[in-house]
């Protein structure tokens, strides 16, 4: 019987070497791999919500809605000229959610500036921009709504999220 002494020191190596590669092995999906949804756990899908006639809705002022809950407050605006996200005839409607990304707060519309405005921590944020955060204490742009407009009926039409909710797990409850 051959009696040889493994160090602790080489022992510790070569288990933690061991352990790197496995672990990496199994993290690294394979190619063409689709994540799978944990064990238990459901995707709810967006509600519709019509926002109303694109014609009707005045240019450089917030219209303010529910989206996707009632305890969500949202914002459609229609910029007057096309901007990326953009819906309508001159792809210049867009929408927001109403709570800053950094707290919650309520955030308002300001026409003279075309930006939203958090009065809490005076964040701004450009909504010509897709939502993005121009300054203040906010770290994420705001979340976006995603609109849908059917050009048949003029309609415009709330469809989803873009981003995550504040103090939201998930969008969808």
């Amino acid at each position: 019987m051959n009696d040889s002494k493994v160090s602790r020191r080489i022992f510790m190596l070569s288990s933690s070497g061991s352990a790197a590669a496995l672990a990496t092995s199994t993290l690294t999906p394979a190619q063409g791999a689709v994540a799978a949804s944990p064990p238990g756990a459901t995707t709810l899908s967006y509600p519709r919500r019509s926002l109303g006639k694109a014609a009707a809705m005045p240019v450089n002022q917030a219209i303010s809605f529910t989206y996707p809950d009632p305890s969500s407050p949202c914002y459609a605006i229609r910029t007057g000229s096309p901007v990326p996200g953009g819906v309508g005839p001159n792809q210049d409607i867009v929408a927001y959610s109403g709570m800053c990304s950094h707290m919650g707060c309520p955030v308002a519309y300001d026409a003279g500036t075309r930006t939203f405005k958090c009065g809490c921590h005076f964040s701004v944020f450009d909504p010509e921009a897709s939502g993005q955060m121009v300054c203040g204490q906010a770290t994420e742009d705001l979340p976006q709504v995603l609109l849908e407009y059917d050009p048949r009926s003029d309609s415009v039409q709330a469809v989803s999220i873009n981003g995550l909710l504040y103090g939201r797990q998930s969008n969808v409850l």
